[in-house]
C-alpha cells in the first residue's frame, strides 16, 4: 500500500514593508486679522517707537522733496525762518532716528541686560514728545523761530528722557557684559548735548556751528548707536542663518569702529575751525590716512562677516551690504579729502556724508526695522519683493545723491534723489506702519 500524497503547501505571498504613512499635520491656523487700534499700537514698545519714527521720517521726506523743488524748479515759493540746511540735517540726524533707537533699545536691551522691560505706557510721553517737537520744528522752521525752537525744545525734552529710562535700565542691570548697552548710553548722552547746543546756537545767530553740533551728533550718537547694534546682532543673524559660520564678534572690532566715530567727531571740531583745506594741511592728510586706513579695515570686517555667502538670504543680504557702506563712505571721504587739498575745492561736496547717512544708516535702518516688524508681528522673517525691490530702489537713491553731490550738477539731481528716497521710504512706512497696530497674524501676545 502506498501512502497518500502530501499536499504541496500553499505558497505565501512575498513579504512586502508598506511604508509608514507620515503623522498628520495639524492644521495651521488662520491668520489672525483685525481692524488697525490705537491700543494694540501701545501693545510693545517696539510698536509705538517705530510708528512715530515712520510719521516723522516721512513729513520730513516730504517737506525735503518741497524743499528741493523750490531749489530746482522755483515752485512753491517757501518763506524760511531757519535754513533749510539746518531743518533739513537736524531733523534727519535727531528727528526719526531716535525714534527707531527707542523700538530696539525698550525692546533687546532688556534682554541683553538681563532686566524687566518697561510697559509700553511709560515710555508714551518721552517719545510722543519727541514726535510733537519735531513736527513743531518743520512747521517752524516757516513760520517763526521761536515755534521752531519751540519744537526743538519739546523733542530734546523727549529725547533726555527716553534715554534717561535707559540709563535706569543699564543702572539695574547685573550683567556682567554691558559694553554694547553702555555704548548706545553713552551715544544717547552725546547726542542730547549736541541737540540743546544746536538749539542754542540758532539764537545766537550761528547757523555753521548748530550745523557742526549736529554732524558731531551724527557720530557721536546714531553712528556709536548702529555700529554698538551692529557688533552685536550681524554675526549673530549670520550664524543662525548660515550653516557652518560662527559668529565672530571680538571686542576689538568694536573699538575700532567707536574710535573711528570718536576721530570723526574731532574733525568736526577740526573743520569748523579751519574750513580751508590749506589751513592746516597736516591736518588734512591725517584724516586721510585715518579714514582710508578705517574705511579698508572695515571693508575687510564686511567681507569676514560674509558679505557674498549672505547674498542668498534676502534679509540677511540687507544687513550685510547696509554695513559695507559705512567702509565705503570712509573710503568716498578720504577721496573727497585727497581732491579738497589737491584743489582747494569741494569737488565732491557733502558726498561722503551721504554715503553715510543713507547709504549705511539708511540701509540698515530698513533692514533692522524690516526684521524686527517682521518677527514681532508672528510673520516669516523675510524680505518679501516689495521690501526687496525698496532696498535696491534705495541703493539706487543713493547712487543719485552722490552724483548730485559733485561739484557742478544741476539742482534736479538732488531733487531726483529726494523723489526717490520719499518713494523708498513712504512705500516702506505704510507696509510696515499697517502692521504695528494691528494684531500679530499668529494670536500671540506683543
Amino acid at each position: 500500500m502506498t501512502a497518500p500524497p502530501v499536499p504541496a503547501k500553499p505558497l505565501r505571498p512575498p513579504l512586502t514593508i508598506q511604508p509608514a504613512a507620515p503623522p498628520a499635520r495639524a492644521p495651521r491656523p488662520p491668520p489672525v486679522a483685525g481692524p488697525w487700534r490705537l491700543r494694540t499700537l501701545m501693545a510693545a514698545p517696539h510698536r509705538l517707537g517705530f510708528c512715530l519714527a515712520m510719521l516723522v521720517m516721512v513729513a520730513a521726506s516730504a517737506w525735503w522733496l518741497l524743499a528741493q523743488a523750490e531749489r530746482a524748479l522755483g515752485w512753491p515759493a517757501l518763506a524760511y525762518a531757519v535754513p533749510p540746511s539746518v531743518t533739513h540735517a537736524t531733523v534727519m540726524v535727531f528727528g526719526f532716528m531716535p525714534l527707531f533707537f527707542s523700538g530696539f533699545l525698550f525692546t533687546a536691551g532688556p534682554k541683553w541686560l538681563h532686566v524687566a522691560p518697561y510697559g509700553t505706557p511709560r515710555l508714551l510721553p518721552p517719545l510722543a514728545l519727541q514726535a510733537a517737537g519735531w513736527l513743531l520744528w518743520l512747521a517752524g522752521a516757516h513760520l517763526s523761530l521761536g515755534l521752531a525752537l519751540a519744537g526743538l525744545a519739546l523733542a530734546c525734552a523727549g529725547l533726555a528722557w527716553m534715554y534717561g529710562l535707559f540709563w535706569r535700565l543699564i543702572a539695574a542691570s547685573t550683567q556682567a557684559d554691558r559694553v554694547h548697552a553702555l555704548a548706545a548710553g553713552v551715544g544717547g548722552i552725546v547726542g542730547t548735548l549736541c541737540l540743546a547746543g544746536s538749539g542754542a546756537a540758532l539764537p545766537a545767530g550761528q547757523p555753521a556751528l548748530a550745523l557742526a553740533l549736529v554732524r558731531a551728533g551724527l557720530w557721536g550718537c546714531v553712528v556709536v548707536t548702529f555700529v554698538a547694534v551692529a557688533h552685536r546682532m550681524i554675526p549673530f543673524f549670520t550664524a543662525s542663518a548660515l550653516p557652518r559660520v560662527a559668529a565672530w564678534r571680538p571686542f576689538w572690532v568694536l573699538w575700532l569702529m567707536l574710535g573711528v566715530a570718536a576721530f570723526e567727531v574731532l574733525a568736526v571740531w577740526v573743520d569748523h575751525a579751519a574750513p580751508s583745506a590749506d589751513a592746516w594741511p597736516g591736518w588734512t592728510v591725517a584724516v586721510i590716512v585715518v579714514e582710508a586706513a578705517g574705511g579698508g579695515a572695515l571693508l575687510w570686517l564686511a567681507l569676514v562677516w560674509g558679505l557674498a555667502r549672505s547674498l542668498k538670504i534676502r534679509l540677511l543680504a540687507m544687513l550685510h551690504v547696509g554695513f559695507t557702506w559705512l567702509g565705503l563712505s570712509l573710503l568716498y571721504s578720504a577721496a573727497s579729502q585727497a581732491l579738497w587739498l589737491a584743489t582747494g575745492q569741494a569737488l565732491l561736496g557733502l558726498g561722503a556724508l551721504h554715503a553715510l547717512s543713507m547709504g549705511f544708516l539708511g540701509s540698515l535702518m530698513v533692514a533692522m526695522v524690516t526684521r524686527v516688524s517682521c518677527g514681532h508681528s508672528g510673520r516669516a522673517l523675510v524680505a518679501d519683493d516689495l521690501v526687496w525691490a525698496l532696498f535696491w530702489l534705495l541703493q539706487v537713491t543713493v547712487g543719485v545723491r552722490l552724483l548730485a553731490a559733485v561739484q557742478g550738477m544741476p539742482a534736479w539731481l538732488t531733487a531726483l534723489a529726494a523723489l526717490l528716497w520719499l518713494a523708498v521710504v513712504g512705500a516702506w512706512a505704510l507696509r510696515c506702519g499697517n502692521w504695528y497696530g494691528r494684531p500679530r497674524v499668529d494670536g500671540q501676545p506683543g
